[in-house]
């Protein structure tokens, strides 16, 4: 499994100030490359191709690209804000996270900072005949930089923020977390013995923040274990709710003598657990399909009414969870070693209440969508039969449950009826 510091770099990387702000370096030293190769550059050639023009087309970069971030800042709020109020705040960050919106941003602020730079470095006399020469090549390269981001940009804004591509962001980020944690049901380490009778020297690790687990690191906790001979048994999974004096980790010592002076080892372990305010979709199955399922049930509300939305989720949540059903994904993995730590895994019946209940119950007065929601259901029950089949006729009789007394007219119930004797049982 990924390391702390590595599932941190990646956080910082998806951050919009990352990228502005290596392309603003970037820029810069394109900049002021041309201050030091202008020894390379013969002095007649600036007379051939005009380097003389840089200086304007340098001026209208930049007052062009200052406009035009200006521009592209507004959009992307507006987009943030139609994903928040269309979808669900909770996808809001996916939209954040988009690398062309950033790549735009960051091409567009680079390209004001090179023209700035190139302007100021003209006006003291730093480039010479002969650096003109190379800061228009550069220059020329830039415009059609971009160029080539402004077309990528003008298509991009046609479904930045809308609620089909929104939606796709979701699905895919649920399903890189499913393929993630059905490769690593165990996070890389060992399976949660069920059946486990701690003994009565087992220490308690207890939480000393409040909110939710984001990333574990298992081979951090791994290393301790073996430098310790103790044996670490968790709690909580990245998703988990904890609070301050919650049991997260229990300590078993293979050798007693070896946590009489552990305190330090305490924080190192806590210190493995990264517990932030709100939930993160890698490494968080269960919080994507939670998302899914709260667009779907904020479409079928009486203020919005969108149905078909619905619908289209109830279709993505059979393809998310057909991942997780997938044979060839049933061998798990683990990391070489990691046996002195052991998390419990997810469980179907975990994945289909987060996923189907609350659509099931928000559209029990609905009959196209209790009839997409049975389908599904009989589709996943013949996908993965040994799997799914017994928690997919569970919900199939609370649906049949909720319609009974939801439905109106008798037809409907009777047609739900009808299709639900198609489960196999």
């Amino acid at each position: 499994m990924i390391a702390r510091w590595r599932w941190i770099t990646s956080q910082l990387t998806k951050r919009l100030w990352f990228r502005a702000s290596l392309f603003s370096l970037l820029g810069v030293a394109t900049a002021l490359v041309a201050v030091v190769f202008k020894d390379f550059i013969p002095e007649s050639l600036s007379a051939r191709i005009g380097a003389d023009a840089v200086d304007k087309i340098l001026g209208i970069i930049a007052s062009s690209m200052l406009a035009v971030t200006t521009f592209s800042l507004s959009t992307m709020v507006s987009a943030y804000s139609a994903a928040s109020s269309g979808v669900t705040p909770r996808a809001t960050t996916l939209v954040m996270e988009d690398t062309t919106t950033q790549n735009a941003l960051a091409t567009f602020i680079g390209s004001f900072l090179f023209s700035l730079v190139g302007i100021i470095a003209l006006s003291t006399g730093a480039y010479g005949t002969q650096g003109r020469v190379l800061l228009f090549a550069v220059t020329i390269g830039v415009v059609i930089l971009i160029v080539y981001t402004l077309l990528r940009w003008i298509d991009h804004l046609s479904k930045l923020g809308r609620v089909g591509e929104t939606i796709d962001r979701v699905e895919n980020a649920t399903i890189a977390a499913i393929n993630q944690r059905a490769q690593w049901p165990y996070l890389g380490g060992a399976a949660y013995p069920p059946d486990l009778v701690l003994p009565a020297s087992a220490r308690t690790l207890s939480s000393e923040r409040t909110g939710y687990v984001q990333h574990i690191d298992v081979q951090a906790l791994d290393v301790i274990a073996q430098e310790r001979q103790i044996q670490l048994y968790l709690e909580v999974l990245p998703g988990s709710f904890v609070h301050v004096g919650m049991p997260v980790i229990r300590i078993v010592a293979l050798d007693p003598a070896s946590i009489d002076d552990g305190r330090l080892d305490a924080e190192k372990i806590r210190a493995a657990l990264t517990i932030g305010v709100r939930r993160t979709f890698e490494h968080d199955p269960r919080f994507g399909l939670s998302v899914l399922s709260e667009i779907a049930s904020r479409a079928l509300s009486p203020a919005v009414n969108d149905p078909g939305t619905a619908i289209d989720v109830i279709g993505r949540g059979v393809r998310t969870l057909t991942c997780w059903g997938k044979p060839q994904l049933s061998t798990p993995e683990h990391d070489p070693g990691c046996d002195g730590v052991y998390l419990r895994g997810l469980t179907v019946e975990d994945l289909f209440d987060d996923f189907f209940s609350p659509i099931s119950r928000d559209g029990a007065g609905l009959l196209e969508v209790n009839i997409r929601l049975l389908k599904a259901l009989i589709s996943l029950s013949q996908i993965n039969p040994e799997l799914f089949r017994q928690v997919c006729i569970k919900h199939a009789d609370l649906l049949l449950s909720r319609a009974e007394a939801t439905l109106q007219l008798q037809y409907e119930k009777d047609r739900l009826l009808s299709l639900a004797r198609t489960m196999p049982r």
